[in-house]
C-alpha cells in the first residue's frame, strides 16, 4: 500500500507545464471560460433523462443542480488530485453523453430512475477496480493511434457544434434559422478577431469574451431571455438520494458496464490528448489515477442525482486554443461549477446564454481538437509500414456513426453501444490495427505493404552486393535514390540494432541513426554496412 499512496513520479516536477500557477483573478477568469465551454453539454443529459423519466420541472431542476455539483467536485478531484486519484492534468469532468442511449433503454424497458442510478453505481465500481488494467493500454497508443483518436474526437464533435449553432433543439420553430446561424458565425468571428489582436490577455480570453459579446448582441436582438434569473431559493444544496434508494437490476448493470468501458476508453484518449497538447509525460500510473477519479465520481454521482462522469473533449480543445496549460485553472473551473450547483441563480445566468452563441465557440474549439490530432499525425513515419492504412481505417470507422447514426441499429445493443460513439470506434480500430500491423505482423513479414512508401534499410560490409540502383556516396555518406542517408552500422553494434528493430523500438532508418548518435558511436569506414528490407513496425 505504501507504493500505491506514494506521490507519483509525474507529480514530482514543480516546473511541469500543468503545475504553473497564475494570479488569482486570471485563474478564475480562465476557469470560467472552461465552465462556459462545457455548460451546454453538461445540461443536456439531465434534461433528456429527466423528461424521459417523466419528472416534474422542479425534479429536473434538482437533476441539473446535482449534475453541476458533482461535475465540479469531479473536476477538482481530477485536476488537483489525491493519492492514487486524479491525473493532475487540466481536464474538465462532467456528466457523459455516452450513457444517454443506455439510460433511455433502461427507462423504456420498464425500469425506473432508481434502476438507472443503481446500474451506474455498480458498473462504476467495476470500472474503478479494473482501472489499472486499462492503464496498461498506453503501450498500444503510439502517435499513430493517439493522433488518429485526437483527430476523431474533434471530427465527431462537429455535429454538436452545428446543432448548437442551429439552436440546439430541433423541435423549436427557429431551429436552423438565419438568425441563429448568424449569431453563431458572429461569435466565431469575434473569437477569431480577439485571438489575433496581439494582446495576450485578450487572446487567451477570446472564448470567454466571445461568449459575453455574442450573448449581449443576442440579448439586444431579443434572442436571449434573462427573465427567469433569480427565481427560486438563493442557495440549494443538492439533496442526498432525492429520487429514492437505488435498485440493482442485473440486465441494467450489464448494459451499463459496456457504457463504462466506452467512457474509460474516451477518458484515456482525452488524458493522452491533453498530455500531448501541453507537452507533459503521460504514463500508465497517470492514466490509472485519472480513470480511478473518473469511476469514483461516477459511483458517487447517483447519490446526488447525477450520472456517469467523464472528461470533456471540448475542453481539451480549449486548452490547445488558449495555450493555458495550468491544471489549477481547471480546478478553479471546478470550484465555479460547485458554486453554480449551490446557487441556482448563478446557473440561471449561464444557462441563459443562447445555444447559437455556444455553437459559434464550438466551431473553433472542436476544430482545434482535430487540428491537434493532425499535428500529432504529422510526426508519424509512413515509410515501409501500414500506418497510412491504420489512420485511414480508424478515421473512416470513427466517422460512420457521425454521418449515419443508424448504421449499427440492426446489431446487438451491446455492439451498438460501443460503436455508436465515433471516438470509441476510432480508438478501437486504431489500437487493433496497430497491434496487427506494428506488433504482430512486423515480426513475421519481410515484405513491405503496397501502401508503404519505401522499406527500412541499413548496411554492413557482409552485404555490399545488396546495394541498389541510385545509391551514391555524398560527402562520405551513403545516400539512396530518394536522398535519404543509409545508416552505417559498426559490426559490433549490428546485434543491438537488430534487437531494437525486432522489439519495435526502431521503426525508421532515421531512428537507427539516432540510436548510433545516442551511443556516441562513429562509423569507421564505408565498408561496414548492410542493407535489410523489413516492414516498418
Amino acid at each position: 500500500m505504501k507504493s500505491l499512496f506514494a506521490k507519483p513520479a509525474y507529480a514530482a516536477n514543480p516546473d511541469a507545464p500543468e503545475n504553473e500557477r497564475l494570479p488569482g483573478g486570471r485563474t478564475f477568469a480562465y476557469g470560467l471560460q472552461h465552465v462556459l465551454t462545457m455548460y451546454g453539454g453538461i445540461l443536456a443529459v439531465p434534461l433528456i433523462i429527466g423528461n424521459a423519466a417523466g419528472l416534474s420541472p422542479d425534479d429536473i431542476a434538482k437533476l441539473v443542480t446535482g449534475t453541476l455539483f458533482v461535475g465540479g467536485l469531479a473536476t477538482v478531484l481530477q485536476s488537483a488530485g489525491l493519492p492514487f486519484l486524479g491525473s493532475r492534468l487540466p481536464l474538465v469532468q462532467g456528466v457523459s453523453f455516452a450513457a444517454v442511449a443506455t439510460m433511455l433503454a433502461i427507462l423504456n424497458g420498464g425500469n425506473g430512475l432508481q434502476d438507472v442510478f443503481g446500474a451506474i453505481i455498480a458498473a462504476s465500481v467495476i470500472g474503478f477496480l479494473i482501472a489499472p488494467f486499462f492503464a496498461k493500454i498506453v503501450r498500444f497508443f503510439p502517435p499513430v493511434v493517439t493522433g488518429t483518436v485526437i483527430t476523431a474526437i474533434g471530427l465527431t464533435l462537429f455535429p454538436v457544434a452545428a446543432n448548437w449553432a442551429m439552436g440546439g433543439d430541433s423541435e423549436t420553430s427557429d431551429y436552423g434559422s438565419i438568425m441563429n446561424i448568424s449569431l453563431a458565425l458572429l461569435t466565431f468571428a469575434i473569437i477569431i478577431v480577439l485571438s489575433k489582436v496581439g494582446v495576450a490577455i485578450l487572446s487567451r480570453l477570446a472564448i470567454l469574451l466571445g461568449l459575453v459579446v455574442g450573448t449581449l448582441v443576442a440579448w439586444f436582438l431579443g434572442q436571449a431571455d434573462f427573465s427567469e434569473v433569480g427565481d427560486g431559493l438563493p442557495i440549494a444544496f443538492p439533496g442526498l438520494l432525492e429520487f429514492g434508494v437505488p435498485t440493482f437490476d442485473i440486465a441494467a448493470i450489464l448494459s451499463m458496464v459496456i457504457v463504462i468501458l466506452v467512457i474509460k476508453t474516451e477518458t484515456t484518449a482525452d488524458i493522452i490528448a491533453v498530455g500531448e497538447i501541453i507537452d507533459t509525460p503521460v504514463d500508465s500510473r497517470r492514466i490509472a489515477d485519472g480513470l480511478r477519479a473518473d469511476m469514483l465520481a461516477s459511483a458517487a454521482a447517483p447519490f446526488f442525482g447525477s450520472f456517469t462522469q467523464s472528461a470533456f473533449a471540448q475542453n481539451v480543445g480549449l486548452v490547445a486554443l488558449s495555450g493555458i496549460k495550468s491544471r489549477w485553472v481547471v480546478t478553479a473551473g471546478g470550484v465555479i461549477m460547485v458554486a453554480l450547483g449551490l446557487v441556482p441563480w448563478l446557473g440561471q445566468v449561464v444557462a441563459a446564454i443562447p445555444m447559437p452563441i455556444l455553437g459559434g465557440a464550438g466551431i473553433v474549439l472542436f476544430g482545434t481538437v482535430a487540428a491537434s490530432g493532425i499535428r500529432s499525425l504529422s510526426t508519424v513515419k509512413y515509410d515501409g509500414n501500414m500506418n497510412l492504412v491504420i489512420v485511414a481505417s480508424a478515421l473512416a470507422f470513427g466517422m460512420i456513426p457521425v454521418v449515419s447514426p443508424d448504421f449499427y441499429a440492426a446489431f446487438p445493443s451491446w455492439f451498438e453501444t460501443i460503436f455508436h460513439s465515433g471516438i470509441s470506434s476510432a480508438a478501437i480500430v486504431a489500437v487493433v490495427l496497430n497491434i496487427v500491423f506494428n506488433e504482430i505482423a512486423a515480426k513475421t513479414t519481410t515484405q513491405a505493404s503496397v501502401f508503404a512508401a519505401k522499406p527500412l534499410r541499413y548496411l554492413t560490409s557482409s552485404h555490399l552486393a545488396d546495394l541498389q540502383d541510385g545509391d551514391v556516396f555524398v560527402d562520405g555518406k551513403l545516400v539512396d535514390c530518394d536522398g535519404e542517408e543509409v545508416p552505417v552500422i559498426p559490426e559490433e553494434k549490428l546485434p543491438e540494432v537488430k534487437e531494437k528493430i525486432e522489439r519495435g523500438e526502431v521503426t525508421t532508418t532515421a531512428e537507427i541513426a539516432q540510436v548510433l548518435e545516442k551511443d556516441k558511436t562513429r562509423p569507421a569506414s564505408s565498408e561496414s554496412f548492410v542493407r535489410k528490407t523489413e516492414t516498418d513496425q
